[in-house]
């Protein structure tokens, strides 16, 4: 890497601020005093060298951004192929970063945020944000003029006095080594080194559940897994999203402490999911309290997204939200009995800031609020932007909802870079990896052994179980296990010896990759395409 950091501070009232500093090895805190004004831009530049063999990885935005290596003629794409008209009705940009990162659409230019690195063979040069708080940090390269520009998401932030411009790490060397030596940088430790493996409803019934299915899918898993394992209850069990306090008088009539003893009398940790951040149009708590939610340029509620007919995002400034979600949590917890939380759609909260904050900023403070209000219960955060949620979540989805098939309907493909997709999310389990024991534990999403109401192939089933139980820290499926036979019963043995794979090695060429491990003496190779 060249050795000059190029930097300049726009702001909106007085002279650009330039600066250009030797970039160490090691830590950059390029720290500014900054006038009484507004911030217009924070950018910088570099020169990073990479060959026409060499590798780039860009972190995306939150869980389910895909986020894989790129060759040199590789791309980050946007969402500027779809008419305004879609995009706006689906709110399509509101799942990423659409709305405040440009997309070129260029072959050679790469995007993301927090943390990306450059690959030749087993060489990583690793940039990393050592603190998100002041905006958060994104990269973009164009591999033909060797570019890194670096930019801090704090547009519009009022400023005056001291003002962290850049915090980052750079390291040079092996892949353990260039990681461990950021996380040390930063501070941060995986709350759990604990694996779990077990049960979540979603991959087979969706929200079609009752209590009824979730003790014909209990009674399936007694005898099949083991002692203190996971067994998590997933959405359809509430009313409706944001409506946390009671459950869907229809579905679970003796309600979800019942069915929490029940998984606890056969042996097993309760999860329940909830999504503590968003509510949808029809949820009491938005026809009630619709001052509650976040509200864009117009004073409209901000939507958030389209799921469940449209959902709308809390804002954590409120007093009756923290209230609330207090209330939330404390039944959960104290009063159903539950063990783990599955928290998603978190991105929600934070989708802007203000003139004192940024929205990276406010997703770390709504992080945190998670944190005092779960105390030491188990979470795992899904639907979040990753930093923010580093060290705070015990476990975390790396990547996006795995489908029924390999890689969604040919039209879906030109959606978000969050979309459903099993092959997109095997990807970002093996380019995630190095998150797993230093942020948290990685949940890789679930796997699959059944033969019913499935499309993947026995090979695809093969890659997807086989890749989650060697990279991830959370194994969980979707099937009854009732239903297993021998075949299906051995399968699921192997993949719990497969945890304690080790010299774990990625291998990539322009099209495919494969996954090489050790285990019981033998090195073993899986093929991905």
């Amino acid at each position: 890497m060249a050795n000059r950091f190029n930097y300049k501070i726009t702001l909106k009232n007085h002279p650009p601020i330039l600066g250009s500093i030797v970039r160490p090895h090691g830590a950059l805190h390029l720290v500014v005093d900054l006038p009484e004004d507004e911030i217009v831009k924070v950018e910088a530049s570099l020169n990073v060298p990479m060959s026409a063999g060499g590798r780039v990885f860009m972190n995306g935005y939150q869980s389910w951004t895909y986020s894989t290596e790129h060759s040199r003629v590789g791309r980050t794409h946007g969402i500027g192929r779809l008419p305004k008209a879609v995009i706006d009705h689906y709110g399509l940009d509101r799942y990423g970063d659409y709305g405040w990162v440009s997309y070129p659409e260029k072959p050679g230019i790469t995007h993301g945020e927090s943390y990306c690195y450059f690959r030749e063979g087993e060489d990583f040069r690793l940039i990393g944000s050592l603190d998100e708080t002041p905006g958060y940090t994104l990269f973009r390269y164009d591999c033909e003029s060797h570019e890194l520009r670096v930019e801090r998401d704090c547009a519009g932030l009022r400023c005056g006095g001291e003002f962290h411009a850049f915090d980052l790490y750079f390291a040079h060397g092996r892949e353990d080594n260039v990681f461990d030596a950021w996380f040390g940088a930063m501070g941060v430790k995986a709350r759990t080194q604990e694996k779990i493996a077990g049960y979540t409803s979603w991959y087979n019934r969706y929200e079609n559940i009752s209590a009824r299915s979730i003790r014909e899918d209990l009674d399936g898993c007694i005898g099949n897994l083991q002692p203190g394992d996971l067994f998590q209850i997933d959405d359809g069990w509430e009313p409706n999203v944001g409506d946390w306090l009671e459950a869907d008088p229809a579905k679970f009539p003796e309600g979800m402490k019942q069915a929490a003893d029940a998984i606890h009398a056969a042996g097993f940790r309760a999860g329940l999911w909830l999504a503590p951040f968003a509510a949808n149009k029809a949820s009491d708590l938005y026809r009630e309290h619709q001052d509650w939610f976040l509200r864009d340029e117009k004073g409209r509620p901000w939507k958030a997204g389209s799921n469940w007919g449209g959902f709308f995002g809390l804002d954590i400034d409120k007093p009756e939200v923290v209230a609330y979600l207090e209330k939330v949590f404390s039944r959960v917890f104290d009063e159903w009995g539950y063990d783990l939380v599955k928290l998603d759609f978190l991105y929600a909260a934070a989708p802007f800031g203000t003139a004192d904050e940024t929205r990276a900023g406010r997703m770390i403070r709504a992080m945190k609020l998670l944190r005092r209000l779960c105390g030491d219960k188990l979470i795992l955060g899904c639907g979040v932007p990753l930093m923010p949620a580093f060290g705070l979540v015990d476990y975390c989805r790396i990547g996006c909802d795995v489908g029924l098939d390999w890689d969604d309907k040919p039209h879906m493909r030109l959606a978000h870079r969050e979309r459903v997709s099993t092959r997109q999310s095997i990807n970002n389990t093996v380019f995630r990896r190095q998150l797993n024991g230093r942020a948290w534990l990685n949940d890789p999403d679930v796997f699959f052994l059944r033969e019913g109401n499935l499309k993947l192939s026995d090979e695809q089933k093969y890659v997807l179980a086989t890749v989650n139980s060697v990279l991830g820290g959370v194994l969980l499926h979707s099937d009854n296990m009732a239903q297993y036979g021998p075949v299906a019963k051995a399968q699921y043995a192997q993949l719990l010896r497969n945890r304690d794979a080790a010299n774990i090695e990625v291998q990539k060429d322009l099209q495919n990759y494969s996954l090489s491990y050790e285990l019981n003496g033998r090195r073993i190779t899986l093929k991905i395409e």
